[in-house]
């Protein structure tokens, strides 16, 4: 780890209240970042785990500040544009800055694609691609007018990359994510402003697919395989994720831009 890469930064990041976000926030405040964090702690209609809550966002607060950093952190639903550039605003009123943007928030559930509700479809694609692309609405005007370059990292998935069974309404939102940044980099790249994409594969965040396993075990003599790693770890730790953020967002990866970086066990050379 090199300690001092974000002395004197300050980092955006969503769904901040545990998993890939808070170790994030983490592992950022540890190299000398000071933090913005949201997440909405509710209970969303279509997942069947349970929700970050209010005490899981304050944990991340506590953590950030044993580290000696600032966090200024709100409850905020990335889909609401509003309330999301408001607590931007704030965050770097009290903070002075902006330099990196993690948009990390997101949900999934399971079915198969034709069984998908209207109310899935609908409350996947407003989390998962309408609040990425709120976060980099609302953030990506400050980093102009600072007018010192900046990184977006928005958290694709495997099934950004490739189609995965039982998650067409998530692999529809992650590979419309992919996309954007792609689209964000080519038009950003004349501010110093870099945007990219990671794509992990299974991570320990204690979100249960309970919805899913069913499915798979319907399906593993013809599906199964898909979702088979190459790489000994069952699964990858928030941890693993935060840090590739933590590369991408620093001055290390100046001259990565418009990638899609996989964090995915070896599922891809499969």
């Amino acid at each position: 780890m090199t300690a001092n890469r974000y002395t004197g930064k300050v980092a955006f990041i969503t769904g901040a209240a545990r998993g890939q976000g808070r170790a994030e926030a983490v592992r950022l405040a540890e190299e000398g970042a000071d933090i913005i964090a949201v997440d909405a702690c509710v209970q969303f209609e279509s997942t069947s785990y349970a929700g970050a809550t209010e005490d899981d966002l304050a944990e991340t607060v506590e953590l950030v500040k044993a580290l000696d950093r600032r966090i200024v952190a709100t409850k905020t639903d990335v889909r609401d544009f509003s309330a999301l550039s408001a607590a931007l605003d704030a965050g770097i009123d009290e903070l002075g800055r902006l330099d990196v943007v993690v948009a990390n928030a997101g949900i999934c559930s399971a079915n198969m694609s034709w069984e998908i509700t209207p109310e899935q479809w609908q409350e996947t694609l407003d989390v998962n691609l309408t609040g990425v692309f709120h976060t980099a609405k609302a953030a990506i005007p400050h980093l102009i007018k600072q007018g010192t370059g900046g990184s977006i990292i928005f958290t694709s998935s495997v099934a950004g990359l490739r189609g995965l069974p039982f998650l067409g309404h998530y692999v529809a939102s992650k590979h419309g994510i992919t996309g954007l940044a792609k689209t964000m980099a080519s038009e950003l790249g004349q501010y110093n402003i870099r945007v990219n994409t990671i794509h992990p594969h299974g991570v320990e965040t204690g979100m249960q697919m309970t919805d899913m396993r069913p499915l798979i075990d319907a399906n593993a003599h013809t599906l199964g395989p898909i979702f088979m790693q190459t790489l000994p770890d069952p699964v990858s730790q928030p941890e693993d994720i935060a840090a590739a953020v933590a590369f991408l967002g620093s001055d290390e990866a100046h001259h990565i831009t418009g990638i899609a970086m996989p964090l995915d066990l070896g599922t891809l050379i499969r």
